[in-house]
This record gives structure tokens, C-alpha cells and sequence, in this order.
């Protein structure tokens, strides 16, 4: 009898506790929950507007910094949906930001539009190309930034109806296959009132972006030498050649002698014009990678000694330029969690037989096993400690605000990125599913920091203390970009 008291006493304090914590937690978490339905009903709403611009800027293709059809297409839509558009900035032709509301706090959402050269393809499951030789979006950049303007589009609505206070903005950043376009804007100071940044990534998988990305810096070296005649007075020549062979030399034989996260690659652009002439000018095209931008400046200096020795060496002059580079993603583990909530709250993204059977055929095509889509949401997974390949002008964002990002399916498992497939995808059903899951992922997450100030103080005292003690300064030259010239 006594233990059938103590029983009844504890269940009728579990209810107690159980109805205090309905009273004071559900109201919030529903008035949440239901303004996250509200931006999802949104993005629903304007999904085929967003899936015409997508699919108009897939078919324009433009490359870095060539995006000008693009960005504007994206640009004249936000502005006649009511944001204030402000557009060629940083010094970027192509380059706009999208504002609406005003006060604190104020989220970012990035967006991108630049095609790859080469990968001109059609939306059907074979290699095909639309136009041989023209550019196509490998990286399903046609994607990426309608579904954050999509996003964006969705908080507007629910700051202008009073649901929300703050700022929204939306950041058209181009070129960021080439020379970054984001450092650029970094440097013009465009992020830095800024509490939070979002962005994402068309990938094979749907996940949270824990793993980050890696540093890089690219240059130039250049060598003067002296020409001569090869065969009748070689000795009155100086060979900027063989200056630029003993430079690669020493490259290679450094490979043995740093951190197995260190990527070297290179491409000789000038090495003489025939044999029987000294060559005096010669220009190798150098990227450097390491999991860490701290570790990339190293590899920069010992680039320049090997530069001065080689020089030295081969009797001749040389020139060291850098062209620009990319900081490591500074990855914030409580807006990632934050995010991932969200991701399975939304649940996985479901795929047609029809958009299943066009992935398996091409799979079948690159000789891969036919997977199909993978749209389920990925385990969340502890951050590795280097990232594996890949470089990213979101990782100097990154270092100036608080910057989550998510993946979402929008090609076949296993399938090579920047190649015809992803392009492929990108022009059909396949990417939109992957767009429209991503734009209510970036809105579900925005609704969260907009209503929860403390959820904003955590995410960026995590990025305050990962910064502590860092120096962050852009590999980028002083005055515009320069693109690099065969």
C-alpha cells in the first residue's frame, strides 16, 4: 500500500512537471514551429518562379565574373519582390546585395551563379553537350543561389507582415570558381555588422557541413632570363627555362617534407617558344593547399625561397604575384546542430521513380553501380579534424561572421562533381528537389535565430573563441581582381 502511494505520488508529480513545461514551453515552440510554416508555405508558393530563374540561369552558363544576365536576373527579382537592391559592389560588376527590414539581428544568405568552362550539357541523362565547348553549371551554382533567394524571399515576407524583426539580406556573390568574388566583398567590409551568415551546397548527399573546406593560395612565378642562340653561343644565353625547371624541381622534392594535408598543383603557361632559341621569359601557374590558412602562408614563404633559389641557380630574375586564395571554413558546431535540427524536422527528400531512373542511367553511362538518388539525411557526424580537398571563398566569409552550412541531393551517388552529370541534374526535376529542400532548410534555421537571441550569443561565442589569437588577412592583391591569361 505504501508503495503504491509512493507510485501514484511520483506519476502525479511527472504530470505536474509535464503540464508546467506545456505551459511554458509548447505555446513558444508551436508560435515557432507555425511562423517556420509560414516561410516554408513561401517557398511553396514562389517554387515556380524560383524554378524558372534557376533554370534560366542554368541555360545562360555565364563564368566568373561574366554573370552579368545572371545577376541581373536574380538582382530585378529580389528588387520587385520588395527588397531594396543595391548592386555592383566591392568592386564586382556582377556582385549585389538584397535588403530587407532593419535593426538587429541581421542574417546573410549567400548566393552564387557562376558556371564552369567546358561543361556545356544537356538536361538528359548521356554526355551531350548543348553548345560543344561552352560552359555549364558543374557546381550547380544555378541552384545555389536561387534556392538562398528563395529563402530569403520567405523571411522577407514574414519582417513585412510583423512576424519577424530584423534584417534580411541576400548576397549575390559571383565568381567563385575563379578569383572568389566573396574575399572581395569581405575586404569592401559587407559582412561585418553581420550576426549570422547561412549558406549551402549542391552535393550527392543531404547533410550537415561540419568538415569545412580547405586554405588556398595561387601565383604567379615568373623568370627573365636572356636569350641566345641555342646551338652557335648558349653560353651568352640565360635560361629562364631552366630557371622554372629547377623551381618545380624544388617543389616536388618538398612534397616529401610537409603535412600530409598539403596539396601542390601547377601548370607551366609559358616555357619557350622553340628549341633552338635560349628562352628569356618563362611563367608557371602555382596553387598551395593546406587544411589550415596559417599553414598556407608558410608554404607561400618557402614558395618564394625556392623562386630566389632557382633564380639564383639559373643566373636570371624573377617575379613572385600573388592572384588570390582562400581561407579554411571556420566551422561553427552550434549553428551546424542548430541546422541539422532543422534538416530532420523537414525529414528526407523523396525522389520520383522517374528522377531515380534518370540517375541510374547515368550511372549506368559512367559504368557505376545504378544507386540511383540518395535523399536521406546523413547521420550527423563529428567534424574531421582536415578537411579532405576542395577550396572555397565561403571560408573568408567565415572568418568575419558566423557562417552554417548544409548539403543537399541534387545528383547521383557517386557521381563526379564538376562534370556533366551535375550539369545534367541541375537542368531538371533532380536539382529542383535539392533547391527547394535546401531554401526551407536556410528558412526553418533563420526562423530559429530570428525568434531566439541566445541561440545568435551561442553561435558566436563559438566563433569568437575558434578565432582567438588568429590573424585573418585575405590572399588577395591590392586594387580588382586579375584573371590569369594563357
Amino acid at each position: 500500500m505504501i508503495k503504491q502511494k509512493r507510485y501514484l505520488t511520483i506519476f502525479i508529480s511527472l504530470i505536474v512537471i509535464l503540464l508546467i513545461s506545456f505551459q511554458f514551453a509548447s505555446p513558444a515552440a508551436n508560435k515557432s514551429n507555425k511562423k517556420k510554416e509560414e516561410a516554408l508555405a513561401s517557398i511553396e508558393k514562389h517554387k515556380e518562379e524560383i524554378f524558372n530563374l534557376s533554370d534560366q540561369v542554368w541555360g545562360l552558363a555565364e563564368t566568373a565574373l561574366l554573370e552579368t544576365k545572371s545577376a541581373k536576373l536574380l538582382a530585378d527579382y529580389a528588387e520587385a519582390q520588395g527588397f531594396k537592391v543595391e548592386r555592383g559592389v566591392a568592386g564586382l560588376p556582377t556582385a549585389f546585395v538584397a535588403s530587407y527590414g532593419q535593426g538587429h539581428p541581421i542574417i546573410g544568405v549567400l548566393g552564387e551563379y557562376d558556371a564552369l568552362p567546358g561543361l556545356s550539357q544537356k538536361a538528359i541523362p548521356k554526355k551531350e553537350a548543348l553548345e560543344p565547348g561552352a560552359p555549364g553549371h558543374g557546381c550547380g551554382h544555378n541552384l545555389l543561389g536561387t534556392a538562398a533567394l528563395s529563402s530569403a524571399l520567405a523571411i522577407k515576407e514574414l519582417i513585412e507582415k510583423g512576424k519577424l524583426k530584423g534584417t534580411i539580406r541576400f548576397y549575390g556573390t559571383p565568381a567563385e570558381e575563379a578569383i572568389g568574388g566573396k574575399v572581395y566583398m569581405v575586404r569592401a567590409g559587407l559582412f561585418n555588422d553581420l550576426d549570422v551568415c547561412l549558406t549551402w551546397h549542391p552535393d550527392e548527399k543531404t547533410r550537415a557541413s561540419v568538415d569545412g573546406s580547405q586554405a588556398i593560395v595561387e601565383f604567379i612565378v615568373e623568370f627573365f632570363g636572356k636569350t641566345a642562340h641555342a646551338a652557335s653561343d648558349p653560353w651568352d644565353g640565360r635560361s629562364a627555362v631552366a630557371a622554372m625547371e629547377l623551381f618545380t624541381t624544388g617543389l616536388n622534392r618538398m612534397r616529401e617534407f610537409v603535412r600530409p594535408t598539403v596539396r601542390m598543383h601547377y601548370s607551366i603557361l609559358n616555357g619557350g617558344d622553340v628549341p633552338n632559341v635560349v628562352p628569356a621569359y618563362s611563367r608557371i601557374w602555382v596553387w598551395l593547399r593546406d587544411s589550415k590558412g596559417t599553414g598556407v602562408k608558410q608554404l607561400l614563404e618557402r614558395a618564394e625561397h625556392l623562386s630566389q633559389g632557382a633564380a639564383m641557380m639559373a643566373e636570371v630574375d624573377y617575379k613572385i604575384t600573388v592572384h588570390g586564395g582562400n581561407w579554411e571554413t571556420l566551422v561553427n558546431l552550434t549553428g551546424e546542430k542548430l541546422m541539422y535540427e532543422n534538416m530532420q524536422w523537414l525529414g528526407p527528400i523523396k525522389f520520383t521513380e522517374e528522377e531515380q531512373e534518370f540517375a541510374r542511367e547515368i550511372q549506368r553511362s559512367l559504368g557505376l553501380e545504378p544507386k540511383g538518388l540518395d535523399g536521406s539525411l546523413q547521420p550527423w557526424t563529428a567534424p574531421k579534424p582536415d578537411p579532405e580537398g576542395g577550396s572555397t571563398d565561403v571560408g573568408d566569409v567565415s572568418w568575419q561572421v558566423p557562417t552554417l552550412s548544409m548539403n543537399a541531393t541534387t545528383a547521383p551517388v557517386d557521381a563526379p562533381g564538376h562534370a556533366w552529370p551535375v550539369v545534367a541534374c541541375g537542368g531538371m526535376s533532380i536539382g529542383h528537389q535539392g533547391l527547394i529542400y535546401a531554401a526551407k532548410v536556410l528558412a526553418a534555421t533563420m526562423v530559429d535565430l530570428y525568434e531566439n537571441p541566445k541561440l545568435i550569443q551561442a553561435i558566436r561565442d563559438e566563433f569568437e573563441q575558434k578565432r582567438k589569437g588568429v590573424v585573418y588577412k585575405p590572399f588577395i592583391p591590392d586594387g580588382p581582381p586579375i584573371f590569369i591569361k594563357r
